[in-house]
C-alpha cells in the first residue's frame, strides 16, 4: 500500500481506532475533522507529512501503538469540563467529543455522598454545595438539567468567638457581626475602602486596573496590617481568607483578593448567607447531580474515568493526548483541571512561559470539610442558626459552620477546617477531629451537640486528581506579570476551570461560565459559523490579552498620598461620633457619613 493511501472510508462511528502508523496515511480532507468519510487522497499529502513528524517527534520505540481520533478532547470530568462538552455538543452535534477523567468519577470539585441520617440515610455535598442568585451560569444549568434549589437556613442568632480561648462568645441576628464599637468601626472603613478598590478592578484583564502593579506586589496580609486597627479585627479577616480560599492572606496578593471579590460583586457577597450572596441556595439532591446529568447530555460512552491525562503534544495541525490507558488524538483539547494540577502534565512543545509559570506558581488551598447529622435540630429550638466564627485564636478547629438540614428535613451542620488549621488536623486521626469538633460545637451550641447520628469528613488535599481546594490563589506578581497564560489559547491547547472565570471566579458558577468561554473558543477555531457575533468577540478576548500597566508615575504617587490625608482626617473627626453608637443601623450610617467624605477625593481611586 503506498504510503498516503488508505482503502475504504474513515469513520469515527468506530472512534477510527487505528494503528498510529496508519493515522499518517489516513488523515481526512477536512478543516475542522467534521467529515471525516470524505476523504481525497491527493489533499491528504501536507497533513500526511504534518502527522508524520508529529507521530514521530512522540513515540520514543517504533513500537506499533493504537491512537483514537476525535474533534475535541476534553481533560477533566468537573463542571468546568463537562459544561464546555455539553455546550460543543448542544452547538454542533456532529463534534466527536471525548472527555478523560482521571478520578474514577464525574463532578471534580462536587461531590456528593451518602451518610446515616435521623430518617435513615441521606445526600450530603462534601465539596462544592452553595449558589447564589447572581451566579446566573449555575442557575441558568440547574434549571436546564432539570434540578431545584432550596434556601440556606439563616434565621436565628450567629455565634462569634474571636480574640482567644478566654474571650466571650458573642452572638448576634444581623448580618453585622457582634463587635465593640472601636472594632466595629474598623470593619466598617476596611469593607468601604475595600470595596472602592474593588470597583477599579478590570476582571476580564487585571493588568488594566489603576495601579495594578503596586496592588499586585503586596499580598492580603499586608494590606489587612496597614488597613485594619484592631488585633480581633486582623483575625477575623484571617478567618474570611481560610474560609473562603482555604488559604492564609500571607499566600495571595491583594489585586488578585480584590479580583476575586469584584468578579463576586464586592467583598459581602462572598461571606454571607443573606439574598445575593454565595451562600444563599443549595441544589436539592447534592451538586454532583449536575456533572452526572451532564455526562448523560454528552454521553457516557465519550466520558473515560480513571484515564489520567500524562502528556500533550501537538503540532500545528494536530494534538495529541497521553493517558495511562491509551493514546488520543484530535484537533483541540480543552485542559479543565485546576492548574496546579494541569502543571502536572508534559506538554510538548513546552507551554509558552507566562503558561508554565503560573500553573507551577498558583498555591491551591487546603480545606477538610465535615457534616454531622443529628435526630433533630436542637440549634434552631434555641434560637441559633447553626452559623459560627471562630478565631484560631480560640483553640476550635473550625472556622465557620452553618446549618446544612437537608431538603428533606433531616437534620445537620456543616462546617470547615480550613488553611493552616487543616494543615494542623489533616495529619490527625478522623475520630480526634470528631472529638474537637464535637467539644467547640458543645461550647457554642450546648451539650446537645455530643449527640450525634453521625460525623464524615473529607480532606481535599487527599483527593486524587484535587489535591487541595477550594480553589487556587495567585501569589505576588503572578497577575501582572503572567496573567496572558492564565486563559490564553497555546496551540490547539485551550484552558477553563473556575480560577480562569471573569464571574464568581472560584465557585461553581465560574466553572461552568469558563467552560462555556472554552467552548466558544473551540468553535471558533473548528466551526466559526456556529457563533454570533457577541460570542465571536467573546472567544476573540482570551487571545488579546494586554501587557501589564505601567507603574505609578511620581505625580499619581502624590495625588494619592493627599488623598490619604483627607481621608485621615474625615476618620479622626468621624471616630468620636461613631464609638458612640452601638445599634443594627449603625453600618449603614458609617457608610453614608464616610461616603460624604469620600466625596470630596472623588476621583482619587
Amino acid at each position: 500500500m503506498p504510503p498516503n493511501a488508505f482503502v475504504g472510508p474513515l469513520t469515527t462511528d468506530s472512534l477510527c481506532t487505528v494503528p498510529s502508523r496508519s493515522l499518517s496515511e489516513a488523515v481526512p480532507k477536512c478543516k475542522r475533522l467534521q467529515n471525516l468519510s470524505q476523504i481525497n487522497v491527493r489533499d491528504t499529502e501536507q497533513k500526511h507529512k504534518a502527522l508524520t513528524r508529529l507521530l514521530h517527534s512522540l513515540s520514543s520505540t517504533r513500537a506499533t501503538m493504537t491512537a483514537e481520533i476525535w474533534d475535541v478532547i476534553v481533560v477533566g470530568a468537573g463542571l468546568s469540563g463537562l459544561s464546555a462538552a455539553h455546550v460543543l455538543k448542544k452547538r454542533n452535534a456532529e463534534l466527536k467529543i471525548l472527555v478523560l477523567e482521571g478520578k474514577d468519577r464525574v463532578g471534580g470539585r462536587t461531590v456528593t455522598q451518602e451518610i446515616p441520617a435521623a430518617n435513615g440515610k441521606d445526600h450530603w455535598d462534601f465539596g462544592g454545595q452553595w449558589v447564589g442568585r447572581t451566579q446566573s451560569h449555575i442557575l441558568a444549568l440547574i434549571e436546564e438539567l432539570g434540578l431545584e434549589t432550596y434556601p440556606q437556613f439563616s434565621k436565628g442568632k450567629k455565634v462569634h468567638h474571636m480574640g482567644g480561648p478566654k474571650a466571650k462568645v458573642r452572638s448576634y441576628t444581623t448580618s453585622i457581626p457582634a463587635l465593640s464599637p472601636l472594632v466595629l468601626l474598623d470593619f466598617s472603613l476596611f469593607l468601604f475602602k475595600t470595596d472602592r478598590l474593588c470597583a477599579t478592578v478590570n476582571v476580564q484583564d487585571p493588568t488594566l486596573t489603576p495601579n495594578a502593579v503596586e496592588l499586585d506586589s503586596m499580598t492580603l496580609h499586608s494590606y489587612i496590617q496597614q488597613q485594619a486597627w484592631t488585633q480581633e479585627f486582623k483575625e477575623e479577616l484571617e478567618l474570611c481568607s481560610r474560609s473562603v480560599f482555604g488559604a492564609e492572606p500571607a499566600q495571595m496578593s491583594l489585586l488578585f483578593f480584590l479580583m476575586y471579590a469584584a468578579a463576586a460583586g464586592g467583598l459581602l457577597p462572598l461571606l454571607e448567607s443573606t439574598p445575593g450572596s454565595a451562600q444563599e441556595f443549595k441544589v436539592k439532591g447534592g451538586t454532583q447531580q449536575l456533572s452526572k446529568r451532564l455526562a448523560e447530555r454528552v454521553g457516557w460512552k465519550n466520558v473515560r474515568l480513571d484515564c489520567a491525562v500524562k502528556a500533550i503534544c501537538q503540532d500545528s495541525e494536530w494534538a495529541r493526548v497521553q493517558t495511562s490507558t491509551g493514546t488520543f488524538l484530535s484537533r483541540a483539547v480543552i485542559v479543565s483541571c485546576p492548574p496546579h494540577m494541569a502543571a502536572q502534565i508534559q506538554y510538548e512543545p513546552p507551554l509558552p512561559s507566562p503558561r508554565a509559570f503560573l500553573t507551577q506558581h498558583m498555591p491551591v488551598g487546603h480545606m477538610i470539610k465535615f457534616i454531622i447529622t443529628y435526630q433533630r435540630a436542637f440549634w434552631k429550638d434555641k434560637g441559633f442558626s447553626g452559623e459560627i466564627v471562630s478565631g484560631a485564636s480560640t483553640g476550635s478547629p473550625f472556622c465557620v459552620t452553618f446549618d446544612a438540614t437537608s431538603s428533606s428535613g433531616n437534620p445537620a451542620l456543616v462546617g470547615f477546617i480550613a488553611g493552616q488549621q487543616a494543615t494542623h488536623w489533616t495529619n490527625k486521626e478522623t475520630l480526634e477531629r470528631r472529638e474537637a469538633v464535637v467539644s467547640s460545637l458543645v461550647q457554642y451550641l450546648g451539650p446537645e451537640a455530643s449527640s450525634f447520628i453521625h460525623y464524615e469528613d473529607k480532606d481535599w488535599a487527599e483527593e486524587s486528581y484535587s489535591r487541595g481546594g477550594p480553589v487556587n490563589v495567585m501569589s505576588p506578581g503572578l497577575l501582572t506579570y503572567y496573567l496572558p497564560g492564565l486563559r490564553r489559547p497555546c496551540g490547539r491547547i485551550h484552558w477553563a476551570g473556575t480560577e480562569t472565570a471573569t464571574r464568581w471566579c472560584g465557585y461553581m458558577s465560574g466553572a461552568v461560565q469558563s467552560g462555556e468561554r472554552a467552548a466558544l473558543e473551540v468553535l471558533y477555531e473548528l466551526c466559526p459559523d456556529t457563533l454570533s457575533e457577541d460570542e465571536t468577540e467573546e472567544a476573540r478576548r482570551s487571545y488579546t490579552v494586554k501587557d501589564p500597566r505601567t507603574p505609578l508615575t511620581p505625580a499619581r504617587q502624590t495625588t494619592l498620598q493627599r488623598a490619604g490625608a483627607v481621608l485621615a482626617a474625615g476618620l479622626a473627626l468621624s471616630a468620636a461620633m461613631v464609638l458612640l453608637i452601638q445599634r443594627p443601623g449603625v453600618l449603614d450610617k458609617v457608610k453614608v457619613h464616610f461616603a460624604n467624605v469620600f466625596s470630596a477625593v472623588g476621583g482619587l481611586s
